[in-house]
């Protein structure tokens, strides 16, 4: 089969931990034999997250006042090919010698007209004062808005159109090589119109889970993995009466009453994913990786 696995940021970075990259290193070293045992079995594609990692070099950006702090296209480039080294090489100390694997550094467009662009909301970087937000709003035009006690920047978040390097992907794919792409939801990159048309990189952060179902869509997978830091969608969430949905199609899955949240993103990914192709999704434990995979663990979103 044809799997993609969505690593959530706990594969990297557990809730609470340091931002080392010892840190961070050792969680990938953790997850590393699950996802071998997946791509002994199947065709494998991972994608992951970049939230913490584009936090710390926004902080970092910022402490260096000579110039003007880089944007978030390029910290997205550099959190893909950071993230996409420490996973590299960590699943080939696992994998057989000559399995090959590759990280590819993947842009994804984003329509210019998305209503995103007009209503920024997703939260990045550090959190600032009154007087600190005002002052970078005057000087940068940067909007924000209130995160608890404190303000950030926001910024858009426009829903993913296509990955333009689909086609050396398939081509890896096609050779057997264990692919990591569309990290962080892939950098965000306009198609330009008119004089001087081309590609440009856009101030934006896509969300890592519908670049994700837009990357397993693209390369027709038979599977789409969404590993997280719990053990699937729950009913009741919180409650005693808690229980995890063990199979579920799109239809009953949309009609439930789940909190917002970060499971958000997820379901409305699943749901796309199984009505778009007829495939199959999960969600669940990055542990279970395999067992996901296979049918027998987390939530499994079915075709009705």
């Amino acid at each position: 089969m044809r799997v993609v696995v969505a690593l959530g940021g706990n594969a990297l970075l557990k809730r609470g931990e340091p931002m080392t990259a010892e840190n961070q290193r050792g969680n990938v070293r953790t997850a590393a034999p699950a996802l071998a045992d997946v791509a002994r079995a199947h065709e494998l594609v991972v994608s992951h997250g970049n939230g913490p990692q584009v936090g710390l070099l926004a902080l970092q950006a910022a402490a260096y006042t000579e110039v003007d702090p880089y944007p978030l296209d390029v910290l997205g480039a550099q959190t893909e090919g950071m993230i996409g080294y420490v996973l590299e090489q960590e699943l080939r100390n696992v994998l057989p010698p000559e399995e090959e694997l590759a990280t590819i550094l993947t842009m994804v467009e984003v329509d210019p007209d998305d209503p995103a662009f007009a209503d920024p909301t997703k939260f990045v970087g550090p959190i600032y004062s009154d007087e600190q937000a005002q002052r970078l709003e005057d000087e940068k035009g940067w909007p924000f808005r209130r995160d608890g006690d404190s303000w950030r920047r926001v910024v858009p978040s426009p829903a993913p159109r296509h990955i333009f390097e689909i086609g050396p992907i398939r081509q890896l794919i096609d050779r057997d090589v264990v692919v990591i792409a569309a990290g962080g939801g892939g950098i965000p990159t306009l198609r330009m119109r008119g004089e001087g048309a081309g590609l440009a990189g856009v101030e934006a952060v896509i969300d890592k889970d519908l670049a994700s179902e837009l990357l397993a869509r693209e390369l027709s997978a038979d599977v789409f993995v969404m590993a997280t830091d719990v053990d699937g969608v729950y009913t009741g969430w919180g409650t005693p009466e808690q229980a995890r949905i063990a199979t579920v199609t799109p239809s009953d899955l949309r009609a439930l009453d789940l909190p917002a949240g970060s499971m958000g993103p997820k379901v409305d990914a699943a749901v796309h994913f199984v009505e778009s192709t007829g495939g199959r999704a999960a969600i669940g434990s990055l542990h279970h990786v395999r067992e996901l995979v296979e049918g027998v663990a987390g939530t499994q979103v079915v075709p009705g």
